[in-house]
């Protein structure tokens, strides 16, 4: 029940007394009875109480009963209530003005109530139209602020933002505003100060309730109904604009890697068109005539580097579609020793400046597999034992059974892998900081060698890396028996 203040209660009492006076005087010279004039003066109670003031109402209540006993009610002209009935009815002025009362004053609390609220939708509203037209990396900028301040009408509001770790500061505050809103993100609580008028809230997204910052007001009116409001409309314009920022990159990377593709399958076909020509015009040498021993070597060098070309031209074109594509083996029984046997005589006869150790027996192990995508996978780790190695090294290559696998390890001597790097050397793009700066390459090699493995149902792992022993990766294919039942239940 609200109560107004003395002067305006006196003043609604002063006319209600005087419309009484005026009620009386009518009914009394009117001879009015008594039935009819107990709704006349409970209308004007009513009437009185509507102003929504107990204390008048009370007043006038309490005024409109004395005159019905004292000019209406046996005996006249005296204030005695003959019958108990009387005595209610007369009761009943009194609960009727304060029923009334309580009724208007709690109508007009909720009807303030609701204009409030439609005044505070109807800002937010207009705040989000203004927040949601700005770019999404203006968030949690000075210009994403300001409009917090124009229409909020706050003395100072500040943004702490988790990712950059920055605070913006919009007005100035009186009370530390920008520390208080920092140390609310970092001890994960709110923050509500009466006294200082200040507030400040968690930026929380998601079921979780991840943080993603915190925002402070200095001078918000109604905190405890605006506050939460503002940090949930901060909060999802914070992850809108982080999801932006992730499909401008995905999108930017998609890009990029057409373009890289593009550039492949150009650089490659334009490479094969003059190889081509080198080797016929070295096999059109070759024909033209007798060549002295010196010639015929030349000669030979020139094919045998042509067609060396060819082979990495073809290799590193395959390598970079296998990277932008799903790896589908043509799966057949193969034997993996005389697979193995072919690719390490090739590079024998290329790498003769490092010694190839083979350690395998010259039994058949028959496994499933793709014979074109496994080649893959054991020259990379073939030729990157040769170029990650020092010239006069031994490269050492081994085959055994392993609970049902087939393991092909190859190592190479004089040579180490950083520890920061060896969790990374499998990533796509990754080449370790050493070797961009010597050796040429693209960061695919492995990354698709294990795509290749993965999809055989095996691993490939770096197994040990030592600076006396070097550094040893293993390939493991599950043997045929285990790679049919391994494609019989996945599919």
């Amino acid at each position: 029940m609200r109560i107004g203040t003395l002067g305006e209660s006196a003043r609604r009492a002063a006319i209600g007394s005087i419309a009484v006076v005026l009620l009386t005087v009518v009914c009394f010279r009117g001879h009015i009875e008594l039935t009819v004039a107990i709704p006349l003066y409970m209308l004007l109670v009513v009437l009185q109480s509507l102003t929504g003031d107990f204390l008048s109402s009370a007043l006038i209540a309490a005024l409109s009963a004395g005159c019905l006993d004292y000019f209406f009610t046996e005996p006249l002209f005296s204030l005695y209530i003959r019958t108990p009935l009387n005595g209610v009815a007369l009761g009943v002025f009194m609960i009727t003005a304060l029923i009334v009362t309580r009724l208007v004053s709690w109508a007009r609390t909720e009807a303030k109530s609701s204009r409030l609220q439609k005044d505070r939708l109807d800002r937010l509203y207009r705040l989000s139209q203004q927040l949601l037209a700005l770019e999404p990396d203006a968030v949690m900028s000075e210009r994403f602020l300001a409009p917090f301040r124009e229409l909020f009408g706050v003395t100072a509001i500040c943004a702490f933002d988790a990712h950059s770790a920055e605070l913006q500061v919009v007005g100035e505050s009186r009370f530390e505003l920008a520390e208080k809103t920092r140390s609310a993100y970092i001890q994960g609580q709110d923050l509500v100060d009466s006294d200082s008028h200040l507030s400040v809230e968690c930026l929380r997204f998601g079921s979780g309730g991840r943080m993603t910052g915190a925002i402070g007001f200095e001078g918000l009116r109604h905190p405890e109904q605006t506050r939460g409001s503002l940090a949930a409309l901060t909060a999802a314009l914070v992850e809108r604009a982080k999801a932006f920022r992730n499909a401008s990159a995905t999108a930017a990377a998609a890009q990029a890697e057409s373009y890289r593709s593009a550039i492949l399958d150009a650089l490659a076909h334009e490479f094969k068109t003059p190889l081509a020509t080198i080797l016929a015009a070295a096999g059109g040498i070759r024909e033209a005539g007798p060549l002295v021993p010196q010639q015929r070597e030349m000669a030979d060098t020139v094919e045998n580097e042509a067609a060396r070309l060819g082979s990495l031209t073809s290799r590193l074109l395959r390598t970079a579609r296998l990277d932008t594509q799903e790896i589908r083996p043509r799966m057949e029984v193969i034997d993996i020793t005389s697979l193995i046997h072919q690719i390490v005589m090739q590079y024998s006869n290329r790498s003769q400046d490092r010694r190839i150790v083979r350690a395998y027996p010259l039994k058949t192990i028959e496994v499933l597999a793709d014979p074109e995508l496994l080649r893959l996978p054991v020259s990379q780790l073939l030729d990157n034992a040769c170029k990650y190695s020092q010239p006069g090294s031994i490269v050492t290559i081994e085959i055994e059974r392993q609970d049902g696998n087939v393991a092909v390890k190859i190592s190479n001597s004089r040579s180490s892998i950083p520890t920061s790097e060896r969790q990374l050397i499998f990533e796509r793009f990754y080449r370790g900081a050493e070797t961009k700066r010597s050796i040429s390459g693209s960061g695919l090699g492995l990354y698709v060698a294990r795509k290749i493995a993965v999809a055989h149902g095996g691993t490939l792992e770096l197994e040990t890396e030592d600076s006396k022993n070097g550094v040893t990766f293993c390939l493991k294919i599950p043997v045929a028996k285990d790679v049919s039942d391994h494609v019989l239940t996945s599919r």
